[in-house]
Formats: structure tokens, C-alpha cells, sequence
């Protein structure tokens, strides 16, 4: 392997760890209403064939499985598909997850109606693999949505101030470029029709800004991560930092935490 794609399986390495970190299911329980709304707009019938990649703990496997579609969810790590499975089990819903990478999907070309991924593939390190991948996969006619954080919006902002505090990786492009239409139109190329739009997001939490930022420190891999890099002062910066952030947005009381935040969905059918 060249010195090159050793460095990138060992930043996939290190990306899978993340990601296993904490216990994302926690906060994918107040995703859920948001997930299914998403889903809702998709059209999709009994009978059609879906991809979710990056599917995390099932947030859009089980609303899809739902319209009567054949579902597969593909993820890096593990413990999040141990968690959708169960979700799916206790659910009686028959959705078949898989370990995966989006950059390398392990499928046939033209094998599913539907390709989405929603906060997911975003993060992946090479956009245009992500991109020619949902191509290959999805059937022409086909449907490719994702649901991206735009750099504006509120956690667009959340992620600017980490990387503030913990540069990434030097080579990979900011995740929310997805959120910006010109961006998405490149990495996609031609052949494709878009119909994009805008989207808020709404987050509630049962706590304050600064309980909510603890429990992100505490369950969100990537920022459990990112506090573990720096020392003790940095740690106290980034966490007043947050908090501020936090504050700053809440749109509801000050033990109650309602933040506003935008991202872009993008439907794309393949011609």
C-alpha cells in the first residue's frame, strides 16, 4: 500500500473510533421526529429497494421500512448497527445492516430505487468517492437524498468552533460543504436533475445550554473525542466556548433548550 493510502485507511481507522465513541444513540433519540419527516418526503413506495448510508442507530432505516421498502443501513461502526438492529428487531421490521463505507460501497451497480443519507455521508473524507458512489449504486431514474448541515446554520457553527479548537486533518474538506447547492451540483456532476432546498432543523433538549453541551461531551463521539485531545485549560475554553454558542441560540427557556438549525436537502434523480 502506498504512503498515501496508508495514511487514509489509518484516518478511517481513527474516524470508525469516533464515531464508536460514547453512545450516539443517545443523541439520536432526539433526532428521530426530524429523521422521519425527512424520510416522509422521499415518495417511497412498497416493494422499492433503499440504501441509508451512514445509518447510525436506524433514525431513517425504520421510518423507510415502514412505506413497505426492502431497507439496507450501512455504517462504519458496529455498535450503532447493533443499536439499529434492535431497534428494527423490537420493531418487527425486517432491515437488513450491514458495516460499510461510503466511499466503497459493497454493492452491484444499479442495485437500489433509493440512495439517502441523512447527517452521514457527509463526513466521509473524499466527497467525490461518496458522490460517484451513490451514483453507481442507484438505479437511473433512481432518487440519491441527503439531508446535509449547512456552514451557516447553527451546528454548521458547532463544528466551525471545534475544528477552531481541534484543527482536522489537514486535506480533508469541511463536512458542511455538502450543505452548499453549487458544491453538491460539482461533486455530482452531470447526468443528475436536483430539486434543493433548505430545511430547519429543531433540537430540543430538557436542561440548559450547559447541561446540553455535557451531554454531547458525554454521548457524541466527535466532541467526546475532540475534549480528549486537548489539556485541562483547553478543554475548559472550548467547553465556555460551546457553551456560549449554545446560549447565544437557545430560542427557549434558560433550563430548556430549543435550537434552530438548518441544512440542505438535496434530492437528486438520475437520468
Amino acid at each position: 500500500m502506498s504512503e498515501a493510502g496508508t495514511q487514509m485507511e489509518q484516518l478511517k481507522q481513527r474516524m470508525k473510533s469516533t464515531w464508536m465513541a460514547g453512545d450516539f444513540g443517545q443523541i439520536a433519540r432526539l433526532n428521530e421526529k426530524s429523521a422521519e419527516e425527512f424520510v416522509g418526503r422521499l415518495g417511497l413506495k412498497p416493494g422499492m429497494r433503499v440504501l441509508d448510508v451512514a445509518c447510525g442507530t436506524g433514525n431513517q432505516s425504520i421510518p423507510a421500512a415502514k412505506t413497505g421498502a426492502s431497507v439496507t443501513g450501512l455504517d462504519i461502526a458496529p455498535n450503532l448497527l447493533d443499536q439499529a438492529r434492535a431497534r428494527a428487531t423490537a420493531q418487527n421490521l425486517n432491515i437488513k445492516f450491514i458495516e460499510g463505507d461510503a466511499e466503497e460501497l459493497p454493492f452491484p451497480n444499479a442495485e437500489f430505487d433509493a440512495v439517502i443519507s441523512m447527517f452521514g455521508a457527509m463526513f466521509a473524507p473524499r466527497p467525490e468517492r461518496v458522490a460517484s458512489e451513490f451514483k453507481r449504486v442507484c438505479k437511473t431514474g433512481g432518487l440519491i437524498a441527503m439531508g446535509n448541515w449547512t456552514p451557516e446554520g447553527f451546528v454548521g457553527k458547532v463544528f466551525a468552533l471545534g475544528a477552531k479548537h481541534v484543527p482536522p486533518p489537514p486535506g480533508v474538506p469541511a463536512p458542511t460543504l455538502w450543505g452548499v447547492e453549487n458544491i453538491v451540483r460539482e461533486r455530482f456532476g452531470d447526468g443528475v436533475a436536483f430539486d434543493m432546498n433548505k430545511v430547519n432543523f429543531k433540537f430540543e433538549f430538557d436542561g440548559s445550554p450547559e447541561k446540553l453541551v455535557d451531554f454531547f461531551r458525554q454521548y457524541f463521539g466527535p466532541t467526546q473525542v475532540a475534549f480528549s485531545k486537548l489539556d485541562a485549560a483547553g478543554q475548559a475554553r472550548y467547553r465556555a466556548d460551546l457553551v456560549q454558542l449554545y446560549t447565544e441560540h437557545n430560542q427557549g427557556e434558560p433550563n430548556h433548550t430549543i435550537t434552530l438549525s438548518e441544512y440542505l436537502q438535496v434530492h437528486a434523480r438520475l437520468l
